[in-house]
């Protein structure tokens, strides 16, 4: 009967998680740059407490179930699309390759895009302020700021129309997207281990860098809804198992009396 129990809650908290980040997603669905999460599920197993089965043969000893483990894939490799809105301070990533930021005490932060400003030190920065590992500075006389699908940032002033090129911004490639950390912001930290490539844009299969577009989250609400209704009719079978082992635990006390 406590099987039941046992079964029943572990299927409640892993329908719960999911419900989660089915929900962050579907919050997130107008986030620019912002990439969704699949939930996976993979069972635990244990060794078999069995006495007659020698230490030295624990090799060999039957496995049992001990749970269910969930996790939270953030689908990074799938792009969202490209919306333009012609603000020259907008850009985004077409393709696979991540804009590196100086992020607090010198981590190296990923970023897919989004609207950058000009800092207080003439730095180009992401809208957080973190600025550009390219350490890219615009002229304080600096009227207009063009970047190039290559990365090369170029300023015209008002007394030369001509653009100076002032800096150039390169992109990284991560070969293994799970050992990504997902901030706030469309942000991404390196976990230690995780191999980062430098790449121009353009080339390696990097992507380009597209101006005055930002990249919308890759949610798809269809996809979401469904989701949730199946997730919500696992929710409730596993309330119903729970229900029933308690009401055989009432029958069964009912009995002893």
């Amino acid at each position: 009967m406590n099987g039941a129990f046992y079964v029943g809650a572990i299927g409640l908290q892993s329908q719960q998680r999911a419900l989660d980040v089915i929900a962050s997603n579907i919050a997130n669905v107008s986030t620019p740059g912002f990439k969704r999460s699949e939930v996976r599920f993979s069972d635990v197993l244990a060794l078999r407490d069995d006495p007659d089965v020698p230490r030295a043969d624990l090799a060999d000893a039957p496995l049992s179930g001990d749970g269910v483990l969930v996790d939270a894939d953030p689908m990074i490799n799938e792009a969202g699309a490209l919306q333009s809105t012609g603000h020259p301070m907008d850009i985004a990533v077409s393709g696979q390759g991540f804009i590196e930021l100086m992020g607090p005490d010198g981590q190296t932060i990923l970023w897919r895009g989004g609207t950058m400003k000009v800092g207080e030190d003439g730095m180009l920065a992401s809208s957080n302020g973190m600025a550009l590992k390219a350490g890219i500075t615009i002229p304080d006389d600096a009227t207009a700021v063009t970047i190039g699908t290559d990365g090369t940032v170029s300023t015209t002033t008002a007394d030369s129309a001509t653009p100076i090129e002032v800096g150039q911004i390169d992109v990284v490639r991560v070969d293994d997207p799970t050992g990504l950390q997902r901030l706030d912001g469309g942000l991404y930290r390196v976990t230690d281990g995780t191999r980062v490539t430098d790449a121009k844009p353009g080339e390696d299969g990097a992507g380009t860098l597209v101006q005055g577009s930002l990249e919308n989250s890759n949610v798809d609400m269809s996809t979401e809804m469904v989701n949730l209704m199946l997730v919500q009719r696992a929710y409730g079978a596993n309330a119903e198992v729970v229900q029933a082992a308690d009401q055989l635990m009432a029958i069964a006390n009912g009995l002893r009396r």
